[in-house]
């Protein structure tokens, strides 16, 4: 049966083979020329039958296992398994209800969640529902979570929680702007925020009655010199900056902290991508070289998945008993059974795993999307990092047409219109690699290029 599927190899794409390798088996499932209960043939036989290294088809085997359609009897084989599962929901339009049509998601923001392995995202689920019921939550976190986060800190992003501040768990980014605001700020209080910018941090602060000033940011990112008076705080995204996509340097960092200090502000650095840098080693964090000033804020949806529900803060001990003591007054704090299952994904080694899987598929799927949008002539913003890019466009009228246009086909892209706090000074639109199939990206891209590229 295998030696007459149609698995033809082409080096020529910017898809890896072993991608092709596995898209090729997949669809020989969908399609019925495999069938549940067949076995495939072992991993070095298909190897020599494609002219490929061991190597390539032992990743595409991979690949199909985390996913769930194939699976190993120890002494007998590979098979497929007999329920393959459905392909990835794609995301209800943006804006409705999820009853109309689905269309092909290009928003930035989305984890890529076809890099978890399926097996060991399920072991953390069966072993967090093994530990014995709460009868009360620590405001702070689960220690077992904060210290699981600790490591995670120092071994990738080189951030240790010590004497000097105090890690706490969050329920996500927004929400921690948001207690951070109602733990430090007064209504009527004003806080700076990168323009265009993340806009449900803007949310949150204004939820909790701080005014929002924009800062404009350029090609290097937030615009330190021109921070307004009578401020206090900073939000910024400087490993990453959302959505343009820059990498704030050196000497803006250190101006920035200089100008905390002699201010009295209180930067908030939003690592919301920082795991996924894939091209250089990331600057030192904010949180690193000045503790002081700096509250470090980060999250596992865009590693993981938004199903955890759970981040971080990492700030000075003040700043972080203000927040418990937020917490203790509301009621509030995050849900221990999403830090359960990331202690349990983080302990025998699955994370780290993870992250390694991370940083090898994303690379391909900006390659891709980066070659189809230049192939048509577009420009295309931001470091060769984290889950999106930019393709700058020349007016309003542009972005309008090129989002609704690729909308009537099928596709939706997010316009950077969403992002400004002031006046607009930015046109374009931001472009996701990860919430797709590799096959639903690759379908997706073109259409996304075609109708970015009309006059």
């Amino acid at each position: 049966m295998l030696d007459e599927l149609p698995l033809d190899l082409d080096r020529a794409l910017p898809e890896p083979l072993s991608v092709q390798v596995a898209d090729g088996l997949r669809a020989a499932a969908s399609n019925g020329l495999l069938r549940g209960g067949d076995r495939l043939p072992s991993s070095r036989s298909l190897a020599e039958r494609l002219g490929v290294s061991r190597t390539v088809v032992a990743a595409a085997f991979d690949q199909l296992h985390a996913e769930g359609w194939i699976s190993g009897k120890r002494g007998s084989g590979t098979y497929l398994t007999t329920a393959p599962p459905a392909a990835a929901p794609r995301s209800p339009e943006p804006g409705g209800t999820g009853d109309g049509p689905a269309l092909l998601d290009l928003e930035p923001g989305a984890p890529c969640a076809d890099v978890i392995d399926r097996a060991a995202w399920r072991r953390a689920w069966r072993a967090a529902a093994d530990l014995s019921p709460l009868v009360r939550k620590d405001r702070a976190g689960e220690p077992d979570f904060r210290a699981a986060i600790g490591e995670h800190l120092l071994r990738h992003r080189g951030l240790g929680a010590g004497s000097e501040t105090v890690l706490l768990a969050t329920a996500g980014t927004s929400s921690a702007v948001g207690e951070l605001a109602a733990a430090l700020l007064s209504p009527g209080d004003a806080v700076a925020m990168e323009d265009p910018g993340y806009r449900r941090a803007a949310g949150a602060f204004a939820a909790a009655g701080v005014r929002v000033l924009p800062v404009p940011v350029d090609t290097h990112g937030l615009r330190v010199d021109l921070l307004p008076p009578n401020i206090k705080a900073v939000y910024c995204t400087p490993a990453h900056q959302f959505p343009l996509g820059a990498r704030l340097p050196a000497a803006r960092r250190v101006a920035l902290v200089e100008h905390a200090r002699r201010a009295g502000l209180l930067i908030i650095e939003d690592d919301y991508d920082g795991e996924l840098r894939y091209d250089t080693a990331p600057l030192p964090l904010l949180a690193a070289i000045a503790p002081d000033v700096v509250v470090h804020l980060g999250t596992t949806s865009k590693i993981l998945s938004p199903s955890l529900g759970v981040g971080w803060l990492v700030a000075a001990p003040e700043i972080a008993d203000a927040v418990v003591a937020h917490r203790n007054r509301t009621g509030t704090s995050p849900s221990p059974a999403g830090q359960q299952v990331f202690v349990s994904f983080a302990a025998h080694g699955d994370l780290a795993r993870h992250l390694r899987r991370l940083r090898r598929a994303l690379p391909p799927r900006r390659t891709l999307m980066v070659t189809e949008l230049r192939r048509r002539g577009l420009d295309v913003l931001g470091d060769d990092a984290g889950s999106h890019v930019v393709v700058p466009l020349a007016s309003a009228e542009a972005e309008e047409r090129g989002v609704a246009a690729a909308r009537a086909r099928g596709v939706a892209l997010d316009p950077l219109a969403r992002y400004h706090l002031g006046p607009r000074h930015h046109f374009g639109v931001t472009l996701g690699y990860t919430a797709l199939s590799w096959s639903d990206l690759a379908a997706a891209v073109p259409i996304a290029a075609a109708c970015l590229a009309r006059p």
